[in-house]
């Protein structure tokens, strides 16, 4: 061979190297997904077909679309025909039903709240009415979901509920009629504080007319009020449309400023959304309140007031969650949510607060406080990403007690409004009222009402090792069963104002409603009193947003 010719051969091999380590590194996505689709596709068929068991087709697939988006995040899931009507209500604001929430309460299906206006408000169904059929069929045995989707249906038809209602002997039947039902974003709007000087909106969720509700709430509150300042209520609030956070942003912020900015793997999920608006509430003090249930459109919210120094946030680190997912239509009315981006607010900080990692074990865990970087509101503040929003001010929810949590398990606080409902037209008595916390002290022993402390506990554990030996030890663990027996009869002397708030609340739900439950509940709102307190301390309210408290 010719040393022209080695030559050639030589750089041809070398190329074909280089191109086989290109191919190794880069390989063709277009070639892998038909390679393994067409590899999954003989799997499938072949199990279908001619595994030893007979096996749901329709099952065996969505377990093996189910397995594959877990091993992404926990938002990139199938949506089926069944959950479209969920995705809906998120994304319209509005769906057909009667205007009725339901859930379980000792193991029935129950009404928790009618909603105010609709059919089943106006027919007289009550809270805690239990539903045993819909349409002559029995409710016995479905979830609370199947229950509201047998009730909910096209606008303009009928749907037939019997009831079975505390104090009557016979179920009772009411025919309702379907309507829209516009699902309220805002879930009150009023006055707080001693002087009624604080604006307070209770924002539930961000779906399609949210940022219009709540300027209307800010319309209603500022016209014949002269107020010091707004509380904005995020806590709980899962999110919900982009754009109706950014709609909010607006009505306190100037135009023009950057709100939020997702940043994806395509350049087309690249976005950046600035106010528009002239606010209608530039220099007004302004707290946000959340919690670790407020996500999402709550935390760009928050985060970006945050960011600008424009409100101080109060209450608990919210929940962490700074994915974008978008809904694609597939076929058979299915659909598939998929996270195609992330949220970054103005300082450009990220609010997500778990690393889905993909690898083999799909490990998913929180941002080490070592990596998390430091960012600058506009004042100078120092924030950090990775963890959602920090409060400014640190205001945890008030933990209930053992005796209350019991109470609230049992559905003692529920059952008792019931019953006192359907033999009062009125609530007569009012908050403190000794008469009424004996009675409700009365029917709670009435049900034999027990439940166990921890020292009940390990003194029961110390039993069973004595495994039912006599003499001084057992003498002394009786003695100390009767100390705690006495002191649990004590606790609901002890607990009165804590138990009374909780009954009054369900009682007024039963005569007001919803709106009535939650203007009640405010004044005891520590988290809203403490709010309150810094709305009308400008000095603490400035020193806070400028860094210096």
């Amino acid at each position: 061979m010719s040393k022209m010719r080695k030559l050639i051969v030589a750089g041809v091999l070398a190329l074909t190297s280089l191109a086989l380590i290109g191919v190794a590194r880069n390989p063709d996505i277009y070639f892998l997904i038909k390679k393994n689709f067409t590899i999954f596709s003989e799997v499938y068929r072949t199990v279908s077909l001619e595994y030893v068991d007979e096996v749901d087709p329709e099952k065996l697939m969505r377990k093996g679309i189910d397995a594959m988006l877990e091993s992404l995040d926990p938002y990139t899931v199938m949506v089926d025909e069944a959950q479209q009507q969920n995705m809906e209500i998120i994304s319209r604001g509005s769906y057909g039903g009667v205007g009725l929430n339901v859930g379980f309460r000792s193991g029935k299906i129950v009404v928790i709240a009618p909603i105010e206006g609709y059919s089943a408000h106006r027919k007289g169904i009550r809270s805690g009415d239990v539903i045993k059929k819909v349409d002559g069929v029995s409710v016995e045995d479905l979830m609370p979901e199947a229950v509201q989707g047998l009730i909910d249906g096209e606008l303009g038809s009928t749907v037939t509920l019997t009831i079975e209602r505390y104090g009557s002997d016979n179920p009772i039947e009411f025919e309702l009629e379907r309507q829209r039902i516009e699902v309220k974003n805002v879930g009150y709007t009023g006055l707080v504080g001693d002087s009624q000087n604080i604006g307070y909106i209770l924002l539930n969720r961000f779906s399609t007319g949210t940022a219009e509700e709540v300027r209307k709430a800010i319309e209603d509150l500022t016209t014949n009020n002269q107020l010091d300042g707004i509380i904005l209520d995020l806590r709980n609030n899962p999110g919900g449309l982009l754009e109706e956070a950014v709609g909010i942003v607006d009505k306190f912020i100037p135009q023009n400023k950057m709100v939020v900015e997702t940043r994806g793997r395509q350049s087309k999920h690249n976005n950046a959304f600035t106010t528009e608006e002239t606010p209608v509430l530039p220099d007004m003090p302004l707290v946000v309140l959340q919690n670790g249930g407020s996500a999402s459109a709550s935390e760009i919210v928050a985060g970006a007031f945050q960011d600008y120094d424009r409100a101080v946030i109060m209450g608990e680190q919210s929940f962490g969650k700074g994915l974008v997912q978008t809904v694609t239509q597939l076929s058979y009315n299915t659909a598939l949510k998929m996270t195609i981006s992330r949220y970054y607010i103005p300082s450009g900080r990220s609010i997500q607060s778990i690393t889905y990692t993909h690898d083999d074990d799909n490990s998913a865990v929180l941002k080490p406080d070592s990596l998390r970087k430091k960012f600058k509101t506009r004042n100078g503040r120092t924030v950090y990403d990775g963890n959602g929003i920090a409060p400014d001010i640190k205001v945890d929810n008030e933990e209930s007690s053992l005796l209350e949590t019991s109470l609230l398990r049992e559905n003692l606080f529920f059952n008792f409004a019931n019953q006192y409902a359907a033999s009062h037209d009125s609530l007569s008595e009012s908050f403190g009222s000794d008469a009424l916390y004996d009675e409700f002290t009365a029917f709670v022993s009435e049900k034999d009402f027990q439940y166990q402390t921890p020292s009940e506990k390990h003194l029961a554990k110390i039993d069973s090792l004595l495994n039912g030996i006599e003499g001084e030890s057992k003498e002394h663990l009786e003695e100390l069963e009767n100390v705690i027996g006495e002191k649990k009869k004590q606790q609901f002397d002890e607990e009165r104002p804590d138990l009374e708030k909780r009954l009054y609340l369900e009682l007024i739900a039963r005569y007001k409603g919803q709106q009535g439950q939650t203007a009640a509940w405010l004044p005891h709102d520590e988290v809203v009193n403490e709010a309150v307190s810094i709305l009308q301390n400008n000095e603490q309210y400035n020193s806070i947003l400028a860094g210096s408290n």
